[in-house]
């Protein structure tokens, strides 16, 4: 029977996750996950893409308190409860084609990104008084709430997918690549390779009751997977794998041919519920492809 093996959170946009057993679903995804962001000086969202050492940026949620570490600095403390932000400024934040009003999150947490990135930034978090909407495009008459995420709130990986491209990877020469370079929240397993790609409904037996996600889009993938998440740059011997790889056979017609590796979800219902490691999974696939 299919099930969850991995639950993760991102509660900065692009920097590194947190395995959770357990995890309250809400409307806009995994609690926490991509309630802050890096932004430059024009408020434009800043990533891996171009500040591949934001993946050394490890988050860690005590209490109430998001707690930031990465190699060579002392620690930074932010509060969970966007409350304690009252009264501050508030500036555009742009994720793609999307800008929010934001709450700065201090000049404390500036300092600390600047000096860790050498570049001036600052720290924003989602203001939970603004309403970010997935593409319609893709989720058609549904309303699907987002924060700081690319565009959709959940991202379902299955483990036999990233085994197959292993396998594919193994057959080159190249070491394995683990599943923190495609940052998953939800990863499945007992389903087979890739049949995320063919899924169009999951229930999910959780602890009050049952979580039904829609499978709306292919996660298109950028250069991060070529980031090596352990030392913040790609691997020397492979800089350019997984991409290479997936390139020969992950090429995808419903996103004008871009390479995709794992599938966008939405909450249709359940939010508010409990999800667990090892909970229960029907998956629904879909019979139009």
């Amino acid at each position: 029977m299919p099930s969850i093996s991995q639950l993760n959170v991102y509660p900065i946009k692009s920097c590194a996750g947190i395995a959770r057993d357990t995890v309250r679903l809400t409307a806009y995804g995994l609690e926490h996950d991509r309630n802050w962001m890096v932004i430059d000086g024009e408020g434009r969202f800043v990533t891996q893409r171009t500040h591949p050492r934001l993946a050394l940026v490890q988050p860690a949620l005590h209490g109430d308190t998001l707690v930031v570490g990465t190699p060579g600095m002392a620690s930074l403390e932010i509060p969970v409860d966007p409350a304690a932000l009252e009264g501050a400024p508030a500036i555009a934040a742009t994720v793609w084609g999307d800008t929010v009003a934001a709450l700065d999150a201090g000049e404390a947490a500036a300092r600390w990104f600047s000096e860790c990135l050498n570049e001036r930034l600052r720290l924003v978090r989602f203001d939970p008084g603004q309403e970010r909407i997935a593409s319609r495009k893709w989720t058609g008459d549904a309303t699907a709430q987002v924060r700081f995420a690319d565009g959709f709130p959940l991202l379902v990986l299955g483990s036999a997918s990233l085994d197959d491209l292993n396998a594919r990877l193994a057959g080159k020469g190249v070491d394995p690549i683990p599943l923190n370079r495609f940052r998953p929240n939800l990863v499945l397993s007992g389903i087979d390779a890739y049949e995320e790609d063919y899924t169009e409904t999951l229930r999910i037996a959780a602890k009050q009751g049952e979580v039904e996600l829609r499978i709306v889009k292919p996660c298109t993938r950028c250069p991060i997977p070529t980031i090596d998440q352990a030392r913040g740059a790609p691997d020397p011997r492979w800089p350019a794998e997984p991409t290479e790889t997936m390139s020969t056979y992950r090429a995808d017609s419903r996103v004008g041919g871009g390479i995709t590796f794992g599938q966008n979800a939405i909450i249709v219902g359940g939010a508010g519920d409990t999800l667990a490691v090892g909970q229960t999974v029907d998956a629904e696939l879909r019979f139009d492809a």
